[in-house]
């Protein structure tokens, strides 16, 4: 029988962010970029609860996912409503075309 250890989430946290690191950099469309910061940020989750368990700190990497999911929602209502202001200004969310918000 196989046991889940340590390396195991670390795996899976480490291809999560990679993935949220590549939608970051080589996405163009503003709604795919806050998916990919979302992934890094459940990345950062998996970390902190797989260390909270293995390493024996108790409950507080649980209570820091809590705060980094709280944390995500709020960026995520501020990111959407951002966006959403600037689709009814430019009609397209890509970020290339959307450089004129400096003048």
């Amino acid at each position: 029988m196989h046991q889940i250890t340590l390396l195991h989430f670390l795996f899976v946290s480490s291809t999560l962010f990679c993935l949220g690191l590549f939608c970051v950099v080589a996405r163009k469309n503003a709604i795919m970029v806050l998916m990919g910061i979302e992934l890094i940020l459940n990345s950062a989750n998996i970390n902190f609860v797989a260390f909270s368990r293995f390493g024996g700190f108790g409950y507080n990497g649980q209570i820091a996912a809590l705060f980094v999911i709280i944390l995500a929602a709020a960026e995520s209502a501020i990111a959407l409503a951002i966006v959403l202001n600037i689709y009814k200004m430019f009609n397209n969310v890509n970020v290339d075309e959307i450089d004129n918000m400096r003048e």
